[in-house]
């Protein structure tokens, strides 16, 4: 089964310092049919302006995942972290029994950024904060996986059966994905235009996908995220 979501049908917020895409209900977009796709809770996408950001909050027993797309990203949190990633790097937070942080855009340029919610498997966990600066080149024309669960193999590991991975197409070139029965998942194209088994996506669009390979065609230069996890009976 596939899914096309257009980016024209999602929610939207503008805040003049912020302007988001928001994949599922949040903030002051609601709606109760489109609360989550498996444990996959939020994906936003935003656009941070220079010299602003999101002042010091609240989380709590929530797998957090942000992949910075241009710009820069500077985190500060109460376990005492503090760093500044760019494009195609990735932060990773368990808020688990309570944590709080800041996300800022210190640069001079617009931030973009894909910030990602994943339910945990269980509540209580113990904070925990990592990142990894990925060369971009390991995204070209191959699937890079991100993010698996702890007993995964990807440089990141989180409290959830998921599995993250990042791909940048060169136009005219095709990749397969496969998912398998009973997974699906959730693709976002980032940047360009593609055709998804025949289904074209343009830039900010996404797809669910439940028990279904599928193929992918760049038409023009195109970057992409996957976020695959067991099949939920509540899609």
């Amino acid at each position: 089964m596939l899914k096309k979501i257009e980016s024209k049908n999602m929610g939207s917020s503008d805040l003049g310092w912020l302007k988001s895409k928001f994949h599922f209900s949040f903030a002051e977009y609601y709606n109760p049919k489109n609360m989550n796709f498996g444990v996959l809770r939020v994906i936003n996408d935003d656009l941070i302006n220079p010299h602003t950001g999101f002042d010091t909050h609240p989380h709590k027993d929530m797998e957090i995942i942000s992949y910075v797309v241009k710009g820069q990203l500077t985190h500060g949190d109460s376990m005492g972290n503090k760093s500044t990633l760019s494009r195609g790097q990735v932060q990773y937070m368990s808020a688990g029994t309570g944590v709080y942080h800041s996300e800022h855009n210190l640069g001079e340029e617009v931030t973009r950024l894909l910030q990602i919610w994943i339910l945990p498997d269980k509540a209580g966990y113990k904070p925990n904060y990592g990142e990894y600066r990925f060369p971009w080149e390991e995204r070209k024309n191959r699937w890079l996986h991100m993010v698996s669960n702890k007993e995964g193999d990807a440089p990141i590991r989180i409290n959830q059966d998921i599995n993250l991975l990042a791909l940048e197409l060169e136009e005219g070139n095709e990749i397969e994905y496969e998912v398998k029965e009973d997974r699906q998942a959730y693709l976002v194209q980032i940047e360009g235009i593609s055709s998804i088994n025949g289904i074209d996506l343009n830039q900010r669009d996404a797809m669910e996908i439940v028990e279904e390979n599928i193929s992918l065609k760049a038409k023009s230069l195109s970057h992409f995220l996957i976020i695959e996890m067991g099949k939920s009976e509540d899609n």
